[in-house]
Parts: C-alpha cells; structure tokens; sequence
C-alpha cells in the first residue's frame, strides 16, 4: 500500500522540530490528512563499564511530569546533518562526563513512525574513562549513575525505566549479544 501526497502545508516550527500537514489519498483512494513531526535524527548511546555495570541517566520528562532513568541520548538541533557518530561521542561526554575509546554502531530505528520520522542511531560505548559534564540549560538537573544488567531490569519491571528508546536500545542490545 503506497500512500500519496497530495499537498503539505507547515503547521507549527520551532529550534527542536516542526509540524506539517499532509493531505494524502491512500491507494484505495480514499483521502485523508496525516500529522507528520520532523525532528533531526539523534543517538542513543549505551555506556558499559569494564565491570558491565550500565552508565544511565536521569532527568525530569515535561511532557510526562516525571523524573526517569534512560540511556543517554540526544541530538544537535543546530547541526541537524552531523555524523551520528559524532553526536553519540559528544552526547555521552555531554550527559555523563564519560568518554569512551571504544565504540560498536548496533544499529539504527525509528522512535515513533507513525507520526514522526525521526531516526535513532544506536552506539556501545566501552573503555569509559571520566571527563567533565557540559549540559545543556535544559538538562540542569540531569544526574547520572551506574547499574548493574539486573539493576536496570527491576527498574524496567518497577517502571523506573518507562522510556521507549532505552527499552529498544537495551532489547536490541542483548538480542545482538546472543
């Protein structure tokens, strides 16, 4: 089934996105409007520490009033075409301090593609060694620790860790471990 464009019109644009509306006609040819959130693509990034212990990240979500643990992550509103493997080492550095001298590109997904065609790129990081903290205003508040593999589980099953993208990124993970 293809899904054909008819015409686009800009519906709302700020620095981290933009919203559009899209009359379309289905191959059946019915016509409708879909909703489309542009946003540059982003790196997720799991840190693993020599002992395995997992380096996360907590901060307060706006849209969900809560405080959760999810991998780091981020993207570069400012340069929204940069190397995603630029964007995970500054990413990880930024959010934990860490820096890592071995990296493994596991893979890339969609966040949420039926409204949104944002892309992650997902990246272990290894050999962590500490640096400095450089967040952004909107991450004050940030903190990071470090979990055992069982640790994050109860907080998965606990609800600690609710995040899509830490769920994938930890799923795909083990599943490419074996």
């Amino acid at each position: 089934m293809t899904i054909k464009q008819l015409s686009s019109k800009l519906v709302y644009e700020n620095r981290w996105m933009s919203l559009r509306e899209d009359e379309v006609r289905f191959s059946g040819g019915f016509e409708g409007i879909y909703s489309v959130v542009d946003k540059p693509d982003f790196a997720a990034i799991i840190p693993i520490h020599d002992d395995g212990r997992i380096q996360l990240v907590q901060q307060y979500r706006y849209p969900v009033g809560g405080r959760y643990w999810e991998v780091p992550q981020g993207a570069w509103e400012d340069s929204p075409d940069v190397d995603p493997f630029a964007l995970a080492v500054g990413e990880l550095e930024e959010e934990t301090g860490y820096r890592a001298t071995e990296w493994e590109k596991l893979g890339q997904f969609y966040n949420s593609y039926g409204f949104l065609n944002q892309t992650c790129h997902l990246f272990v990081a290894r050999g962590l060694s500490e640096g400095v903290v450089n967040r952004e205003e909107t991450e004050a508040g940030m903190e990071t620790a470090a979990f055992t593999f069982e640790e994050v589980l109860a907080m998965i099953k606990s609800g600690e860790i609710p995040d899509s993208v830490t769920l994938s990124a930890l799923g795909l993970w083990k599943m490419m471990a074996g």
